[in-house]
């Protein structure tokens, strides 16, 4: 008889056991959860893009074109962040812009989509704090590399890895509720996003109807975002 009774205590105290230590798993992946919750951002964005390259060699703001763009950011940690960005806009030159006699002569004009993803790594200069009181604001940078589809009356269809460099401004004005202000330049390799190549756009091979080959297209994209951090996970 007590060594039945030793025997439902034994068991009782294993199965309260194994009980407790579920409920410590549960609550210590619950917590992890939340610890990553806090990392994960998600946002928009929305401005207009500028180019810059063979029809204006110089930024012009009035060939400013609208864009707009959504982002998934990580917060690996309060300075480091990883970001995914797609963005779909547009840039435009023309050549009756410019004092330049030579490009008024050549009297060219252009309009390209382009689509783009890219990848970013940014660095915070001030520390963004996952704490409920905290005023969180950083100025910080970025760089990553990136994929741009484009399109015009000359490529009907034509893909450039892009290499985008800026800064930025972000604000959190109201957990979980961000704002901020960018500026980055996508860098190419290629001279065609306006059409405007080494090749002429013509039928004649002259200096006036050519681009300039030592000068690769880029373009700017200027925004303000508005993101959501994920502060809180609910167990279902």
């Amino acid at each position: 008889m007590t060594m039945n009774r030793s025997l439902i205590t034994a068991t009782r105290f294993m199965c309260q056991y194994g009980i407790n230590k579920a409920w410590l798993i549960v609550a210590g992946l619950f917590i992890s959860l939340n610890v990553q919750a806090q990392k994960i951002e998600i946002g928009a964005g929305l401005g207009g893009m500028l180019y810059k390259g063979d029809v204006s060699p110089a930024l012009n703001p009035q060939f400013y074109r609208p864009a707009t763009s959504l982002f998934f950011r990580y917060n690996a940690t309060r300075s480091f962040s990883i970001r995914g960005v797609g963005s779909i806009g547009g840039i435009r030159g023309d050549d009756q812009a410019s004092r330049d006699p030579f490009q008024q002569a050549r009297n060219y004009s252009f309009r390209t989509n382009i689509n783009e993803i890219e990848v970013d790594f940014e660095y915070n200069f001030l520390n963004y704090k996952a704490l409920p009181k905290a005023k969180n604001w950083t100025p910080y940078v970025f760089g990553g590399i990136g994929l741009c589809r484009f399109s015009n009356s000359v490529i009907r269809v034509g893909g450039v890895v892009t290499y985008p460099l800026g800064v930025g401004v972000k604000y959190e004005i109201k957990r979980p509720w961000s704002v901020g202000v960018e500026f980055g330049t996508r860098f190419t390799r290629n001279d065609y996003l306006d059409g405007l190549g080494d090749a002429t756009f013509g039928t004649a091979l002259t200096k006036v109807t050519q681009g300039n080959p030592a000068l690769n297209d880029s373009y700017t994209y200027t925004a303000i975002t508005l993101s959501y951090t994920f502060y809180r996970i609910f167990c279902p």
